[in-house]
């Protein structure tokens, strides 16, 4: 690969957080049209249960833009109906927009889901399709605990759902349901003809519309990451396979429409990968991010890829949830902690409602990162302004607290 463009690992850095709108001050309005404009630009965001400080979905926003609250995200998904819900890697919320690009995803699903949930789910629940549906249009939408009447419930985890509840997820995933909001974080269900614009629910009709689908997937993909390799293309929205991605990049590297360049990463080593033409002249390659400390979701777009997040930043993540406490080496939700275009440690924290309180259990520095008076003071205006998201109003920290990568 003679000649060919190399960018620093500042550069890359500056790049791929540009594209992930972590460069600039994070201020601005989060509510409507400013918070719909956001999620467009990060494409989608991962959707979680788990509540120690707030829920993924918050987190992320609010990190890019303080004024966020939780009652905007939800009033532009379920009032406005201006995003939907469905899976890219894990569960998320998507601009409507959207919508009709994940046909192929829906039709993918639904032969797929089909044979994989007769192994691993109950039996029978293809024979309850017809009665879900049937329920759904004359009660209107439905949580998975308001259908299935006499089926046998089960207090396990996704692989014990009951018949009903497996075919409410199958026809939302195969696009005859959709998902019109939450309760908690139990998801509603409504018929999709009668939420979703019928110009956007038409089934793929030819290789031709497959082909336009599998260009708007990597060509979004690249917008969003700035550069990447196939596979991280066909990864971003994993609508794709890594064939088709491999396929769709060979085509615009000879049509001239993508360039092959390499990526030097934390280490000094240097990646094949791919770009726009014209990438060297990308503004954001010389432009410093804002240098403000913030505290980022395990789940944060610019981490999901933990891969890519070690190569750019040399900074190894891994979300300890389902790991016995006793062998976890941070804890079970520990927060990246993110400073310029640098990971400079991780924080143990949780905010506790009744205590109103964030108690701060542990921070680890970042190897080589020493943590001073001006970024410890940096720390505690980040979680000041974290207090508001997690509802509380204090701050205190644990005995202990500040720790090294050996205690």
């Amino acid at each position: 690969m003679t000649n060919t463009l190399t960018l620093t690992n500042t550069q890359a850095r500056r790049l791929f957080l540009d594209r992930h709108a972590l460069s600039e001050t994070p201020a601005g309005d989060a509510r409507g049209d400013a918070l719909l404009d956001l999620i467009t630009r990060l494409g989608f965001v991962q959707l979680d249960s788990i509540n120690i400080l707030a829920r993924a979905h918050d987190l992320i926003l609010f990190s890019r833009r303080p004024r966020y609250r939780p009652k905007d995200l939800k009033s532009l998904y379920e009032k406005d109906r201006a995003l939907f819900e469905h899976w890219t890697h894990d569960a998320a919320v998507i601009p409507m927009a959207f919508y009709g690009w994940w046909q192929l995803r829906r039709e993918r699903d639904a032969a797929l889901l089909r044979s994989r949930w007769r192994d691993w789910r109950r039996e029978g629940f293809e024979a309850q399709f017809q009665p879900v549906l049937d329920q759904i249009r004359e009660e209107g939408p439905l949580c998975s605990s308001d259908v299935g009447a006499g089926e046998k419930r089960s207090s396990g985890g996704w692989w014990d759902w009951h018949p009903s509840k497996t075919a409410l997820e199958y026809l939302w995933r195969s696009g005859a349901l959709c998902v019109v909001g939450r309760d908690g974080f139990k998801k509603r269900y409504d018929l999709t003809e009668r939420v979703i614009d019928k110009a956007l629910c038409g089934p793929l009709q030819s290789p031709e519309d497959t082909a336009r689908t599998i260009d708007w997937c990597c060509s979004g993909a690249l917008d969003r990451l700035g550069f990447a390799t196939p596979a991280e293309l066909a990864a971003f929205w994993d609508h794709i396979s890594l064939a088709e991605a491999k396929d769709w990049c060979a085509t615009e590297v000879a049509a001239g429409r993508l360039q092959p360049i390499r990526i030097t990463g934390a280490d000094g080593t240097a990646r094949d990968s791919l770009a726009r033409p014209g990438v060297a002249d990308d503004p954001a390659l010389d432009t410093p991010p804002c240098s403000r400390l913030r505290v980022l979701s395990p789940f944060d777009p610019a981490l999901r890829d933990r891969k890519r997040a070690e190569r750019l930043f040399g900074f190894n993540y891994r979300i300890e949830i389902f790991v016995p406490e006793a062998k976890r080496q941070y804890g079970y939700y520990v927060f990246p902690i993110m400073e310029g275009d640098r990971l400079v440690g991780r924080v143990d924290m949780k905010a506790f409602r009744d205590r109103d309180a964030l108690v701060v259990r542990a921070l680890w520095p970042e190897h080589g990162v020493r943590w001073g008076k001006g970024r410890m003071a940096a720390f505690e205006a980040e979680l000041a302004r974290l207090t508001r998201l997690g509802g509380v109003t204090t701050v205190t920290f644990e005995d202990g607290w500040l720790r090294t990568h050996d205690s």
